[in-house]
């Protein structure tokens, strides 16, 4: 079994948004940053997205993170209302398309 660390130990006190972290562990050996760089780079592809669907950053935005075996993850952050416009969004691409994104 791999030896956990906390935050702080031996890593980055506030990490890109890294917690497999979601219980604040590191644990020792998982290449987090490898996952985390996916992660942004899928996160940032988002957030080009909705800047052009005239969606405010503080509204919502896509955060890279990393699960705890140090998988990309891409969470999205933000007020109720804009994930609701956010859905109905999509939901207007499949009606428009006849069920095809």
């Amino acid at each position: 079994m791999s030896k956990a660390i906390g935050v702080g130990e031996n890593g980055p006190d506030d990490g890109p948004g890294m917690t497999g972290v979601d219980h604040g562990l590191w644990v020792r050996g998982v290449d987090y940053m490898a996952g985390w760089r996916v992660a942004r780079a899928a996160a940032d592809q988002v957030n080009l997205a909705l800047l052009a669907a005239e969606f405010e950053p503080s509204q919502l935005r896509a955060v890279a993170s990393t699960d705890d075996v140090g998988h990309g993850v891409v969470r999205l952050v933000g007020a109720p209302g804009a994930a609701v416009r956010l859905a109905e969004l999509l939901a207007g691409l499949v009606d428009s398309d006849g069920g095809e994104l």
